[in-house]
């Protein structure tokens, strides 16, 4: 059974908010803002946004708050050096977790067995193109495109960084998400859809921090995914 998130691209591009913070606060802005999705973060350094994020135990009371909001609701579970147990794993599907994103790099081969969330691959920089298409034989069912190296965080998005997309877009089949990883402007939507970008995930570069710049963001992107701008 596809995920909700899984769906909901099925039917055209939709946004993603990563969330600053596991704050039920932004949660709530961000859907106000009309956000389709949302991204939380465990066992964690958010370098874009400079958030510690704890472990399941210590984050469960505000993940549940933002399962409330109900949007379909994804998860970076950790990185190499801070994974997430199987039970953790297993505790966040039955949650309701939506789907979980962990860069190919840092993801044991036994989270291809877990059940319940989809499963999606974060490649880098260092990822070569030919390895994408053979993600998708492994049996991830969405990519994110998390391409731009640390030193290039924020700067404006290129024709460099289209031209790379578009390579990506053609070698898998799979929903391919595009975070805001470059400082990309609601007026570049149009151009990531045009080269098949299935969904745009803002994050803090482009949404700040406070509720009140998080709702702002989300509905300027919104709004140009609707095609209104």
């Amino acid at each position: 059974m596809a995920g909700r998130l899984l769906s909901l691209l099925a039917k055209g591009p939709r946004l993603i908010v990563s969330l600053p913070r596991n704050s039920p606060e932004l949660a709530r802005a961000a859907a106000d803002g009309g956000a389709d999705a949302l991204k939380v973060h465990i066992n964690v350094r958010h370098e874009a946004s400079g958030t510690q994020f704890g472990s399941l135990a210590e984050e469960r009371g505000n993940l549940n708050e933002i399962l409330g909001v109900g949007l379909p609701t994804g998860i970076v579970p950790g990185v190499a050096a801070s994974l997430p147990s199987r039970g953790d794993m297993e505790e966040l599907a039955r949650m309701g977790i939506d789907f979980f994103d962990l860069y190919a790099h840092d993801m044991p081969p036994w989270m291809l067995g877990v059940e319940g969330m989809t499963r999606t691959v974060a490649i880098s920089d260092t990822t070569p193109i030919a390895a994408v298409g053979e993600m998708e034989k492994l049996g991830f069912e969405m990519v994110e495109a998390a391409v731009v190296p640390h030193e290039g965080y924020g700067r404006p998005l290129s024709i460099a960084d289209l031209t790379l997309y578009r390579q990506i877009r053609a070698a898998t089949r799979l929903p391919i998400i595009v975070p805001t990883q470059r400082a990309i402007e609601p007026e570049d939507v149009s151009a990531l859809v045009a080269i098949g970008t299935d969904a745009v995930m803002i994050g803090a570069i482009v949404t700040g921090r406070d509720p009140g710049s998080l709702r702002a963001a989300t509905e300027r992107f919104a709004s140009a995914l609707a095609g209104r701008m």
